[in-house]
């Protein structure tokens, strides 16, 4: 891949998050590709991304997502993202990154990497407490 197809395919990404748009996320998928995800109980197929679109719409509704970052070798492509929403009248900062690898431009296994545990302590109305406590 040259830098220009990855970064079309970056584009085309963050845009298909921009607009919440399961079409443009199915366009960019292999239908026999695979999303793992901290935040999922299983893995998604890439022919399920119109379906999981609609659910995250509905379930968060005013999640916004932003590029910050991307890098790219071979056929892998490293995107660094934020996403914002409001969960309780608290805003709720997520940080990750998603490593895909690609196959004639499309998705064929994506990997997220993002820490839950912000999520989880709010999906329990709890405030995150470090693990440890820096004595230094």
């Amino acid at each position: 891949m040259t830098e220009q197809d990855v970064q079309e395919f970056v584009t085309k990404f963050a845009a298909a998050w921009a607009a919440r748009d399961g079409e443009a996320f199915l366009r960019l998928w292999h239908p026999d590709g695979m999303l793992h995800s901290p935040l999922y109980d299983r893995p998604v197929a890439g022919k399920e991304f119109g379906r999981l679109t609609d659910f995250v719409n509905e379930v968060a509704p005013d999640l916004v997502w932003q590029l910050l970052d991307w890098t790219w070798r071979g056929d892998v492509v490293v995107v660094e993202w934020q996403t914002t929403r409001l969960r309780g009248g608290v805003r709720l900062d997520t940080r990750g990154v998603d490593r895909f690898r690609l196959c004639d431009g499309r998705i064929v296994e994506e990997r997220v990497y993002t820490d839950t545990a912000p999520l989880r302590a709010a999906q329990r109305g709890e405030r995150v407490e470090p693990l440890v406590r820096l004595t230094i």
